[in-house]
Parts: structure tokens; C-alpha cells; sequence
């Protein structure tokens, strides 16, 4: 039984063109700085993002991180969307890496109004942490992959800069919001100190992540990534997937968008399904079952038995994210095996 993945766009496999590429990478040390492939992703990313320089990294959480270590010391505080990825799925990195701690705020939407970064943000008192950073997401993993409005990110950055405090990017997927919202990467990442974005989501590369900012943070974050355990060698082999991912895989997104509004629109049918529809602007689709008397895993057993694999989402929820490796065809099998298991 051919099984239709939609767990996450992590699942991609590199094509034969991607492949061909990786094998014939010229490499060198990269922890030396001379893997001319690495070179050359890092700077190709610098350059779609408006920085002066980038660093390659094996995670996105790991970019994430090393971007948090440079902006922070310890006893510090970070604000974060009370959904956030750095917040909920990094292992309380934030407190094991840097020895800051999280102060998370509700947004709407993934996006945070002004009004509430402006509250959580610290009185200088001797006896409160330091507000040292704003963390903000793009698009919003939990939220169903929305894209954080420009204009809102702009102002919280402003808000945030005001105050002396720096702010982070995770991009994960920009590359999405850009494609969904007909944005310039460079337009969401001049107003962050630091972007973290992934090459192996929605571009299919196997392995990576580029951080960027200016040079000095980077030259930071390139210390803290030997420290963390992050330094490689000959990565130039992963480094050229990357440059095919950003060559060739990025103008495609829209196709990846158009299959989860789709799939949301066939699963909102299903009977004990509920869909914002409105949340479903990138590839990611957020169920709600609450109001079906069932266990999200018992759905997510039977769903995998008929050969359709989603995975947990928020609390009584289910998440469903389309990709490269999955076809139209295969969206509206998937509903129709959905209508089956909750029939």
C-alpha cells in the first residue's frame, strides 16, 4: 500500500536533479571556511534576505537557537507567541542553551498585536529580568501556517528596536509566506536582527538551515555553533541541495498552497471536522476534532491502517501539511479516506 504523507513537509526526499547536484558538489572544510559550496549557500541566502553575511546550520531549531544565544546573556528574558516553535518544540532550548527565560504571549493568529508586546516588555527594575529579545514566527507552524502581516511584523520590530531590544526571525518557512503573500524575503528579514530559514521544508532539500544578520553576529553564531555541536566538514554536498531547493523549489509553493486550501476545503465536509478556513494561507492544514467524541490518535491510527498519514496538531487537533512529493490526486484521497474513518 502506497502510503499519502502529509505528517509534515520534512518528508520530502531530494529529487534525481537535486541528487545529481549533491554528487557533483565541489567541497572543501567548512570549519576551516572552505567548502566553496557551503560559501556560496551562505551566500546566496544573505543576499535573498538583505544581510551581510549567513552561516549554515544542520537544523532549524538549531538556527534558531544560536541566534537566541548571541541576542541574550543569562538571567535575560525572551518574548515569544504563546504557540511558537522556539516555545514548544525546542526542548526548552532557550533555558538549557542560553539560560534565558521564555515570557510567551497570545497572538492572533500567530502574530502578536502591539499592545501586547508593549505589556510584556519589562520595566527597568533591578529585581525584573532584562527584555532582550522578540521572537517572532513566520509562518506560524501552530496557527496553521499563516503568514505574519508585513506591516505588523514592521511595527513590532520598531516597537521592540525603540525599547533596545533585538529581534529574531524564525523563518522556517518564509519561504511560503512569501510566495502566499508576494513578499521579497528581504522585506520581512530587514526589519529582524537575525533570520533563521529552513531548506528542508517546502524546498525538499534533505538537510539544513541558513542563519543570517549582520557580520559580527554571524562570526558570534558561527562560535557558539562549534560550541553547540553544529561545525561540519565537507557539507558541501548538503550545501548544493540547498542552492538546487532554492533554484528550483521556490516559485512551486504556490502549488503546495493551492492543495492545502484543497484539502482543507474536502476536510471541513468531514463529519466531527472543523477548519478555520481562514488559517489555511500557506501549505498547513489544522483539524479540529474536538467536537467528535474520538482521541486524535485513535483518528491517526486508522487514518495510517487506510494508508493516509497526518499528525498531531494543537490539543484535540490533527495537522495535515502538503509538499512535493504529494499530488492533488493524492489530497482528494485523502479526504475521501477521512470521510471513511469518521463516518
Amino acid at each position: 500500500m502506497d502510503l499519502i504523507d502529509l505528517r509534515s513537509d520534512t518528508v520530502t526526499r531530494p529529487s534525481a536533479a537535486m541528487r545529481e547536484a549533491m554528487a557533483g558538489a565541489e567541497v572543501g572544510d567548512d570549519v576551516f571556511g572552505e567548502d566553496p559550496t557551503v560559501n556560496l549557500l551562505q551566500e546566496r541566502v544573505a543576499e535573498l534576505l538583505g544581510k551581510e553575511a549567513a552561516l549554515f546550520v544542520p537544523s532549524g531549531t538549531m538556527g534558531n537557537q544560536l541566534c537566541i544565544k548571541v541576542h541574550t546573556q543569562p538571567g535575560d528574558e525572551v518574548i515569544v507567541e504563546a504557540g511558537s516553535h522556539v516555545f514548544n518544540y525546542e526542548t526548552a532550548g532557550i533555558a538549557f542553551l542560553s539560560g534565558a527565560q521564555v515570557h510567551p504571549v497570545q497572538g492572533e493568529r500567530g502574530a502578536l498585536p502591539l499592545e501586547a508586546i508593549r505589556r510584556a516588555i519589562r520595566p527597568r527594575l533591578y529585581y525584573m529580568p532584562r527584555t532582550a529579545l522578540l521572537c517572532l514566527e513566520n509562518t506560524h507552524n501552530r496557527a496553521g501556517g499563516t503568514v505574519y502581516p508585513l506591516d505588523m511584523l514592521r511595527r513590532a520590530a520598531e516597537m521592540a528596536h525603540e525599547e533596545g531590544i533585538r529581534v529574531h526571525l524564525d523563518g522556517a518557512r518564509l519561504w511560503n509566506a512569501c510566495a502566499a503573500a508576494g513578499v521579497a524575503p528581504a522585506e520581512y528579514a530587514r526589519h529582524c536582527d537575525s533570520v533563521s530559514v529552513c531548506l528542508s521544508k517546502g524546498l525538499g532539500a534533505p538537510v539544513g538551515s541558513v542563519l543570517a544578520g549582520t557580520r559580527d553576529m554571524v562570526e558570534s553564531a558561527r562560535h557558539f555553533r562549534k560550541i553547540f555541536g553544529g561545525g561540519m566538514r565537507q557539507a558541501g554536498v548538503l550545501a548544493a541541495a540547498g542552492l538546487h531547493a532554492l533554484a528550483f523549489n521556490r516559485e512551486r509553493l504556490v502549488e503546495d498552497h493551492r492543495k492545502a486550501a484543497a484539502l482543507a476545503r474536502g476536510l471541513a465536509g468531514v463529519s466531527g471536522f472543523r477548519i478555520d478556513l481562514e488559517s489555511v494561507q500557506t501549505n498547513i492544514v489544522i483539524i479540529d476534532v474536538s467536537s467528535s467524541g474520538r482521541q486524535p490518535q485513535a483518528i491517526l491510527a486508522e487514518l495510517r491502517a487506510r494508508g493516509v498519514l497526518f499528525s498531531a496538531g494543537n490539543y484535540m487537533g490533527l495537522r495535515a501539511v502538503t509538499h512535493l512529493d504529494v499530488g492533488m490526486d493524492q489530497v482528494m484521497r485523502a479526504v475521501a479516506v477521512a470521510g471513511e474513518v469518521m463516518a
